[in-house]
């Protein structure tokens, strides 16, 4: 029996399959049900006694889920599930269209406050824990600029992009980024830099028999609004190399404010991760602000947050006391 917060997922793909092992790390909190548009009986979970349920029979679930994590996409399904979701449940998803944020978020807060629930929006790394820092940045050092570079990591939408090249069999793509301009920013040079001069693209491709190598790496690094603005390099390779070495899925970067203090004092304020798993620590940033989203709706607050929203506090469950004692 579900004890804690009962969590209930939406999607039980990476992102939904991280959730589960997180909550496994969470004591107040447990996996009420897992809830799929595919066949139920398709799905496994890691934990066996934690019942899968077709999307259609989500609003009988009520009564039982306090929190609902939305695994689905950005792109297609949290623009339909996420409304329909918080017209009954107090929810928290990943939403990472960052052009699309202040009408989604609008959109989740009229349904939230009608519904009387929490809908807690763009949870994740980025937008998430680097949007954080980027305010505090901003807040502390008014007088600078603010600099986001990404990488090593795969990108799944470029890879994405990578796939649909023609004579494409299989590949991935990494995002690093420039180590010379990562040295200018820390040094405190505040430079205006290109999208060029900030990221590489390397991409490791597996060709279709029959596929012209030139072919398609022109069509790769001349594609528009994925590979042109970049300098891009693309590796062929085996389908078994691929496979064996570039099946996790790691990431992180930098958020980085460099600015100036009093009689033009430099300062760096910088945040960084370094991730073997970009889903598994998405996962867990969702887990933390499923709890602070259920102790939001249990004070009797409504409508759509983002992380901005949120008191460090009450990620934690720890009480605050002693939160006081061991870490202020």
């Amino acid at each position: 029996m579900a004890q804690g917060i009962r969590v209930g997922v939406v999607g039980y793909g990476n992102l939904g399959r991280g959730v589960e092992r997180a909550l496994a790390q969470s004591d107040d909190m447990s996996l009420a049900a897992v809830f799929t548009r595919r066949d139920p009986a398709s799905v496994s979970c890691h934990n066996t006694q934690v019942p899968v349920i077709s999307l259609d029979q989500v609003q009988a679930w009520r009564d039982r889920i306090d929190v609902m994590i939305l695994c689905g996409g950005s792109r297609d399904d949290l623009p339909i599930q996420g409304p329909q979701m918080a017209a009954w449940f107090t929810t928290v998803d990943s939403f990472d269209t960052h052009a699309k944020v202040p009408e989604y978020f609008a959109s989740m807060d009229a349904v939230a406050r009608q519904s009387g629930q929490i809908a807690m929006i763009s949870i994740g790394w980025d937008p998430g824990l680097f949007s954080v820092n980027r305010l505090l940045g901003e807040a502390i050092l008014p007088e600078g600029a603010t600099y986001t570079f990404w990488g090593k990591g795969l990108s799944q939408g470029h890879s994405d992009a990578v796939r649909h090249v023609p004579g494409v069999r299989a590949g991935v793509q990494y995002t690093l980024p420039v180590p010379e301009a990562i040295q200018r920013v820390r040094a405190g040079e505040q430079p205006v830099l290109s999208t060029r001069e900030k990221h590489t693209r390397e991409c490791y491709v597996v060709l279709a028999d029959g596929a012209d190598e030139h072919a398609v790496r022109e069509a790769i690094v001349t594609m528009p609004n994925y590979f042109a603005d970049y300098d891009t390099t693309v590796n062929f390779i085996s389908l078994d190399t691929l496979q064996r070495e570039h099946i996790a899925m790691p990431h992180g970067g930098f958020a980085i404010r460099s600015g100036l203090t009093g009689d033009q004092t430099h300062q760096v304020m910088e945040f960084s991760l370094s991730l073997d798993s970009n889903p598994e620590f998405t996962s867990s940033v969702l887990v933390a602000y499923a709890r602070a989203a259920y102790r939001l709706h249990r004070r009797g607050e409504s409508g759509a947050r983002t992380a901005f929203d949120v008191a460090p506090g009450l990620l934690s469950p720890k009480d605050p006391a002693d939160l006081r004692r061991e870490l202020l």
